[in-house]
């Protein structure tokens, strides 16, 4: 996992990434929202700074998350449509959480990329 590109991985849809950068990705969002939400509440969420910040936050949180979410289902052979599964009350999240956290990615290249675990790739 040396050479992370953040850019893509935070804020690209395209190509495939393994679980280890899918959950990295997760723990850099958590760490970054809580840090943010931290400055927010000194600043006050009743304040126009305060709201600003909460909606550019909760933007960067969604597009980020989504990014990673969506690389993750191509990882798996599936479209990125499949990060609406999440929107199906109970089983929905527990099914992303399943093939997106935990099932091993599409051997070697598939529609949406090479393998990020082939050999000399980054």
């Amino acid at each position: 996992m040396d050479n992370i590109d953040w850019g893509h991985l935070l804020f690209q849809f395209d190509g495939r990434i393994n679980r280890a950068k899918f959950w990295l990705g997760v723990v850099v969002i958590l760490i970054v929202e809580a840090i943010a939400l931290a400055i927010i509440a000194a600043i006050g969420f009743d304040s126009a700074i305060g709201i600003i910040l909460a909606l550019v936050l909760y933007v960067a949180v969604v597009w980020a998350s989504l990014a990673i979410s969506i690389k993750r289902w191509h990882d798996r052979g599936k479209s990125g449509w499949w990060v609406l599964i999440s929107l199906i009350p109970l089983v929905g999240p527990i099914w992303a959480l399943v093939e997106t956290g935990f099932l091993p990615g599409t051997d070697g290249p598939n529609q949406y990329g090479t393998d990020p675990l082939a050999p000399g790739i980054a």
